[in-house]
């Protein structure tokens, strides 16, 4: 990674492990409640609560009956002799919730204050080179500040403790790049801005695909002395596409360049797409307007609190993919770095939020908060929307910095509120919403809809919400509440899984993901092939209307198959397959889809016609009675002789 020839790279030193199934192990003291008043250890990242320390809590707990216990950790870590003449930062992916940092017995920095937020202090004159540090913090589990609390701790969902995100070193040359913000459009236009530390004459971009080879030329503009920052424009002939359907990622490599010489270079993911959103119209993503199937997601696990892992990440997109869903909305924080990744990878698109649940940082807490979250997420193409809180959690002085901050001026949410353009009012009545579908005048997209308590919403509304909601031209969709029940372990009553009654059990998956019965009505009801309902009379002749409620994808894309079958309880049914020829259907438009069925199709019971994605994923499988229930109670009744 480091020669004389070559660009240095960031390098890293994890000092916890990286998600709840790979820790490392810190000494650790909890302050009050379970296991406190003596040293032992804790696997590092994670929520104490759940490894047997402190109190449990839900937000909606009375504040006098709220835990307020102080964490102390100690690691011993060494550095790398190597590292001499670098620029030495110690990052914490995210801690609950005021963090003090000690490097052999110094402060490292201001104490943080804030849960779900990238922070770093740089520790180059606080370490010893090639031997051992001592590494002390002191997070607290409520904050110093009243409006960190009224923001994070005061809120519909459970309150843990804890440095629950990992927490590494990084390693950068003295000169190096501190910030990279890109915006590469749909038609190929690539702006990006660097800022950077040290005296450099030329910065380097070279953009990759996904198998490594170069795409385009590689470009360079030269930097003024004593600058600290300079802007990028190049273009790019014919990019493939970021979108949920196609999500096509390049790698953008940035180098910084003195007398000829590599001093640092950088790689970021990047996807060239372009969200654009019409007054009293709707959102555009890459010229095509969109309806939002989206859903509410916690970053939470029973086991392990806020503390996830890569796995869970993919597990749960996949999810939300097998739903047909193609958004959702990061209620009510920034979530994982890894999460966010995968989201790009897969094929998501995201609403991140700044945290304020009814309450809101003051306006200096929540400005150094909403720059950390820019800072950590903004070039990430599946993020086409910002949110400033929920349900009145809306700090409006900060409104103004995601303009300022965010080169691709995205678009900014306030979920709840008519806000921007938008109207996203929460858990309208149907008659209600109904109406205000056909004659409001704002962009009609509620962030949450059809709560899901007991799997009591999503799957018995949905229908009846998104035939208003895909016919109307105001509509742009909206986000159910929520994915996951949050039912948590309880290591203080013996392992009970724990949902504060009815305040947790919100989600259309269980409390591990496990699929309910709303979830397969979603992704019925979500498909992007519609195919529209017909009977199996006696002149069927194995045709369906499909409408095609894709964005970006043909139906000539997809895969069709069927099958016949026989339902009998007490003997292996019978039943004939085949394969239909996928129909020419373009985005948004009808068409018929043809299916040869044999001669004898009429003496099964049942007809089943299954679609999958250009993924090869099934996106439903339909079914239709051939045989009808007045036929099989001809087959079952035994009418009695009438007497003459």
């Amino acid at each position: 990674m480091f020669c004389s020839a070559k660009a240095q790279q960031t390098e890293k030193l994890y000092l916890s492990g990286t998600g709840n199934d790979n820790t490392v192990n810190w000494d650790f003291f909890c302050t009050a409640g379970a296991n406190s008043g003596k040293w032992t250890t804790i696997p590092v990242p994670s929520n104490w609560e759940l490894q047997g320390f402190g109190k449990y809590n839900y937000g909606f707990n009375k504040e006098e009956n709220k835990g307020k216990e102080q964490g102390l950790y100690k690691y011993s870590f060494n550095v790398p002799a190597a590292w001499k003449n670098k620029e030495i930062n110690i990052v914490f992916e995210g801690s609950m919730t005021d963090t003090e940092v000690k490097i052999n017995g110094k402060l490292a920095g201001e104490i943080h204050q804030g849960s779900f937020y990238v922070f770093r202090y740089d520790i180059s004159k606080l370490i010893k080179l090639g031997g051992d540090n001592l590494l002390e913090v002191k997070v607290s589990k409520h904050s110093a500040n009243p409006s960190v609390n009224d923001a994070e701790r005061k809120a519909d969902f459970w309150i843990f403790g804890g440095i629950f995100r990992p927490v590494y070193l990084e390693s950068l040359p003295l000169t190096h790049i501190d910030r990279i913000q890109i915006d590469a459009k749909a038609n190929g236009n690539f702006d990006a801005k660097i800022a950077y530390t040290g005296d450099v004459d030329k910065v380097e971009v070279e953009v990759f695909t996904k198998d490594g080879k170069r795409f385009g030329d590689r470009f360079s503009t030269a930097i003024k002395k004593g600058t600290q920052s300079v802007m990028l424009n190049h273009l790019f002939n014919n990019p493939a596409l970021w979108s949920t359907e196609f999500p096509n990622l390049y790698t953008a490599t940035f180098t910084l360049i003195k007398n000829g010489k590599e001093i640092h270079q950088l790689s970021k993911n990047i996807g060239f797409r372009t969200v654009e959103v019409k007054e009293r119209n709707g959102v555009y993503i890459n010229g095509v307007k969109m309806k939002f199937k989206g859903v509410n997601r916690h970053s939470f696990y029973p086991s392990s609190g806020r503390t996830t892992n890569k796995k869970i990440s993919i597990a749960d997109v996949l999810l939300m993919k097998e739903m047909n869903m193609n958004a959702v909305r990061m209620s009510h924080y920034p979530p994982d770095g890894h999460f966010l990744d995968v989201c790009d990878s897969l094929g998501l698109f995201v609403m991140d939020e700044l945290a304020g649940w009814h309450g809101t940082y003051d306006t200096p807490t929540g400005t150094k908060l909403m720059k950390e979250m820019m800072l950590n997420d903004e070039n990430h193409p599946s993020i086409i929307f910002w949110a400033n809180g929920n349900e009145g959690g809306h700090n409006r002085e900060l409104d103004h910095l995601f303009a300022e901050e965010d080169i691709q001026k995205r678009p900014l949410i306030h979920p709840w509120e008519i806000f921007g353009g938008f109207e996203t009012t929460h858990y309208r009545e149907f008659n209600y919403g109904i109406g205000n579908y056909d004659h409001g005048h704002h962009i009609l997209m509620p962030t949450e809809f059809l709560h899901g308590m007991w799997d009591g919403g999503h799957g018995a509304g949905l229908e009846d919400y998104w035939n208003a909601m895909w016919n109307n031209p105001l509509s742009a969709g909206g986000f159910l509440w929520d994915f996951a029940d949050q039912g948590v372990v309880r290591t203080d009553k013996n392992g009970e899984l724990d949902t504060d009654g009815n305040h947790g059990p919100d989600g259309i998956v269980g409390p591990y993901h496990e699929k309910e019965g709303s979830f397969y009505t979603i992704k019925e009801v979500w498909s992007p092939v519609f195919v529209e309902k017909r009977e199996m009379t006696a002149g069927f002749d194995g045709s369906f209307l499909l409408e095609n409620r894709y964005a970006f994808t043909n139906l000539n894309q997809c895969t069709f198959s069927w099958k016949l079958k026989k339902l009998k309880a007490d003997e292996d049914a019978e039943f004939k397959t085949g394969k239909a020829d996928a129909p020419d259907i373009k985005p948004l438009e009808k068409g018929k889809l043809k299916i040869n069925l044999p001669a004898d199709w009429r003496n099964f019971d049942a007809l089943y016609l299954t679609a999958n994605g250009p993924d090869g994923k099934e996106l439903f499988t339909w079914s239709f009675p051939i045989a009808l229930p007045k036929d099989d109670a001809g087959k079952l009744v035994v009418k009695p002789e009438l007497r003459k």
